[in-house]
């Protein structure tokens, strides 16, 4: 049986939506962990609804947040994140086309905004959708698998990646090996370092995404 994703959501404040954000949360979280954001973006796109999946699994580590994929397992940390995300890929891909479908949208009028884990599955199936997004954002995470995309038919969304140069989670130099394999791919992509930040996101961050979603969003 194939496993059906769900979160929060919240639809258009104008009435009528006409393009979608979804958040993807990060590891140990849940949907409700970034969809406090909308807060923030929705006044400045008022055509624009929102959603915000529980990752698939329960985290591992206990407790009651939720896990794209597992970070213990055989093969070292990066061949467990290639085969999470290559497992968790398909059930994000059935929610996003689920939610697009609810307000008869095409994908060319979807942001993905992930955080950490987040923001790897939002990279890691964000860019192999038909037509590409309108706009990706990804708050300290990084690409998982970047050789892939020169071998593999993708998308060519706007990208933007933001990350604090004190984040002990993930290493602040996956911003810059992500934005390079990005754009070796023909992926345009621009990045945003914040000082002295560690894992999270400031409100210099989200003001930037908010100024990127208008950019590539706002226009219907």
């Amino acid at each position: 049986m194939t496993r059906l994703l769900d979160g929060p959501r919240a639809g258009a404040l104008s009435g009528k939506a006409k393009s979608l954000v979804v958040f993807l949360h990060g590891y140990g979280a849940d949907g409700a962990d970034l969809f406090g954001l909308r807060g923030s973006l929705a006044p400045v796109l008022p055509d624009t609804a929102f959603a915000s999946p529980h990752a698939p699994f329960p985290c591992e580590t206990g407790g009651p947040g939720f896990q794209w994929f597992g970070l213990a397992g055989p093969g070292g940390r990066i061949h467990v994140r290639v085969e999470g995300a290559d497992a968790a890929a398909p059930l994000l891909s059935a929610y996003l086309a689920a939610e697009l479908a609810r307000y008869g949208l095409g994908s060319d009028r979807l942001a993905l905004i992930g955080f950490s884990q987040g923001t790897m599955m939002a990279l890691h199936v964000g860019l192999h959708l038909v037509p590409a997004p309108a706009a990706i954002i990804g708050f300290s995470g990084m690409l998982v698998a970047p050789e892939r995309l020169l071998g593999m038919p993708h998308g060519t969304p706007p990208v933007l990646l933001v990350h604090g140069d004190a984040d002990p989670v993930v290493p602040y130099r996956a911003l810059a090996e992500a934005v390079a394999g990005l754009k070796a791919a023909g992926v345009p992509a621009q990045s945003l370092s914040r000082p002295r930040l560690g894992h999270g996101i400031d409100e210099v961050g989200l003001t930037e995404a908010a100024r990127f979603l208008v950019r590539h969003l706002g226009a219907n």
